[in-house]
């Protein structure tokens, strides 16, 4: 995530300490400071000016277009001047952002903002007539404050505030980015067309939402190789088009009840829309934010219903997002992973259940399972006992374990979490043993991939479903070849990973005999990127390039959201035989669009599949005898 300190203090002269966590933005402490400086009459002591040039300064008017200046820092800085223009939003409340913005009628130069910040102490002698819509003249010093992730806010610290009587100034209407965000800080703005929710996680804890104008963002990496000039264009593109709407407040973990938020903010989806969003545009945490001070209005995204596909045969892949249960018995809580108790293991196996019956596939493979055995107490056996309501289903799981396995209770592999594969009984049985890759990339850092062959109980030939997991893209201990290169950490082993794998399958690890095979499950890695690119050489073929769409009407498939940028880290490589009986491939957006507060561990969590996990599963569909044309994976049908 991005630095958040959220604070914003002065220059060393006019600082004083104040506790690292106030209840108010550091722009509040500032402001206190500069009370503390102060004289009785609100005078600020700070550094000198620069003499006479100063002080004429001081005693003309200024636009603040010329205070603010074109470029990145007020030319200004460290003298008196004096402006004169109208309060157009007011954050001096106790929970605000310690001051106000200040606006003129402008200065004629369209590279500059005709706005500045003030901030204002809780006992400065002229708060009240820093009023939304006085017009006054301000006279003061002008400093770069720290706003937080290198973000330098330009700032007139007050030593006379003149009433003048009320004014109002022009709103600034967008309805495009523009190329330099820059020349509106501090001024009032309405953005007049719909911007599209990216990401709730900082909602509750900041009061922020990431938004973009024209659409979703995606990740470069979805649609571009990493570090070439596509992917890098992508990049430039998302920064342009992102914003953060910001309430005005300062702190964090405040109650959204009487914030600007309306009512049902935190159950917004990632793809539902806000409109008529109007504030203050302001440059803090290393973000351009809009600071609201108008309601918007919300557009929700409406929840879709459970994906269905053609075919006489399903399969689905899902990652749980840690299934641990404990010791299996209701005991052993809290665990490292997963939820936090008994209480929260039921809710999680609830929505676990809910999506893997509304799927209602033959086969599944599964992603960050407790690696804890195979026994009646594993968290395999937990979700299967779950899914057959204590007996009366036909769900099985499969179990890759050998005698070491066995005796240890956990395996295959040192992780502390597992794939697997569980299946319907009544419509599939597994055909041989199963088989495991173990050793080189999947040794301490990858989970070990899981082969099985399968056969329809109407009788048909075998089908070979590979359960994975890849490293992740985190970067501890990661060097060399594995650090950053625009794919996130371990792009290298995820590589090395996908070569090993595709050579093993070429082996024919199940002794199935059967070209029919896929891989599927969470390969941290998006559409662009080596470990994909490996496998499509191999001959691998992408199951959603070849369906044409997610099923979601014409928009690209994803499985994932990442501070507010979209892409697949879950795939379905199907052989070039098992290609031709492809009749469809969906993704259920079930998860990744979800805020947070929807997931099991959440005391706002909603019944029913939503939020199960933080990746969205997967669903495809295969016609059991050949399809005449592989086009005809295009009649998938849509969620």
């Amino acid at each position: 995530m991005y630095p958040r300190h959220r604070r914003v203090t002065l220059p060393a002269a006019a600082r004083r300490p104040f506790p690292a966590r106030s209840r108010r933005l550091a722009a509040v402490a500032a402001g206190l400071a500069l009370a503390l400086a102060a004289g009785c009459d609100g005078a600020v002591s700070l550094a000198p000016g620069t003499g006479t040039n100063s002080a004429a300064r001081a005693s003309a008017t200024l636009a603040i277009g010329a205070v603010q200046g074109d470029r990145g820092r007020s030319p200004y800085v460290g003298e008196q001047v004096r402006v004169e223009g109208v309060v157009t939003a007011d954050f001096t409340a106790d929970d605000g952002l310690g001051g106000v913005y200040l606006q003129d009628a402008g200065d004629g130069n369209p590279a500059t903002s005709d706005a500045i910040f003030v901030p204002v102490a809780h006992d400065a002698p002229f708060r009240d007539l820093l009023r939304r819509g006085a017009r006054v003249g301000v006279q003061g010093r002008v400093a770069e404050l720290d706003g937080g992730g290198q973000v330098r806010l330009t700032a007139l610290l007050a030593d006379t505030v003149e009433q003048l009587g009320l004014g109002e100034v022009a709103v600034t209407e967008l309805r495009t980015p523009p190329v330099d965000w820059e020349r509106f800080e501090g001024m009032r703005v309405r953005i007049v067309a719909p911007l599209t929710v990216g990401s709730l996680g900082d909602l509750e804890r900041y009061g922020e939402m990431l938004v973009s104008f024209d659409g979703r963002l995606w990740q470069p990496a979805e649609r571009a190789a990493p570090d070439s000039d596509a992917a890098r264009a992508i990049a430039a593109d998302n920064a342009r088009r992102r914003l953060v709407l910001d309430d005005g407040r300062a702190g964090d973990n405040r109650p959204l009840a009487g914030s600007i938020w309306p009512d049902g903010a935190a159950q917004l989806r990632s793809g539902s829309t806000i409109e008529a969003a109007e504030g203050i545009l302001d440059h803090r945490h290393g973000r351009y934010r809009l600071q609201l001070d108008v309601p918007p209005t919300l557009v929700a995204q409406p929840r879709p219903p459970a994906p269905t596909v053609p075919g006489d045969l399903r399969v689905a892949a899902f990652n749980l997002e840690n299934l641990f249960n404990g010791d299996g018995r209701g005991g052993g809580f809290p665990t490292p992973r997963g939820a936090r108790s008994p209480a929260q293991l039921q809710a999680q196996l609830d929505k676990l259940v809910a999506t893997i019956r509304a799927l209602d596939p033959d086969i599944a493979a599964l992603m960050e399972l407790e690696n804890d055995g195979y026994g009646p107490d594993s968290s395999v056996a937990t979700l299967v006992d779950a899914l057959n309501d204590g007996g009366t289903g036909d769900w099985r799981f499969v179990e890759g374990c050998d005698r070491n396995c066995r005796r240890e209770g956990r395996g295959p592999g040192d992780d502390a979490i597992r794939v697997g594969l569980i299946y319907r009984a009544g419509r599939v049985r597994p055909q041989g043993r199963p088989a495991m890759l173990e050793g080189g990339p999947f040794g301490p850092r990858s989970r070990v991939p899981l082969a099985q062959a399968f056969a329809p109980q109407a009788g048909g030939p075998p089908l070979v479903v590979v359960a994975n997991h890849f490293k992740s893209k985190g970067c501890n201990e990661a060097e060399g070849d594995d650090r950053d290169n625009g794919a996130g950490c371990w792009n290298a082993l995820r590589a090395e990973s996908a070569r090993r794998l595709s050579e093993w399958l070429a082996t024919d690890p199940t002794r199935s005999g059967s070209d029919l095979a896929m891989i599927v499950g969470d390969l941290n890695a998006y559409a662009q990127e080596e470990p994909l690119r490996v496998l499509a050489r191999a001959g691998w073929r992408d199951a959603f390039a070849l369906a044409g769409s997610s099923g979601a009407g014409n928009e690209a498939p994803y499985s994932y959201v990442y501070e507010g940028e979209a892409g697949r880290l879950d795939h379905a490589l199907l052989s070039p035989a098992l290609a031709g009986r492809l009749r469809g491939a969906v993704e259920w957006h079930s998860n990744a669009d979800e805020p947070r507060s929807a997931s099991y561990w959440s005391r706002g969590r909603t019944d029913g599949p939503w939020r199960s996990s933080d990746h969205d599963p997967l669903l495809l569909g295969f016609d059991w005898e050949p399809v005449e044309h592989p086009g005809a994976v295009a009649e998938a049908a849509a969620d």
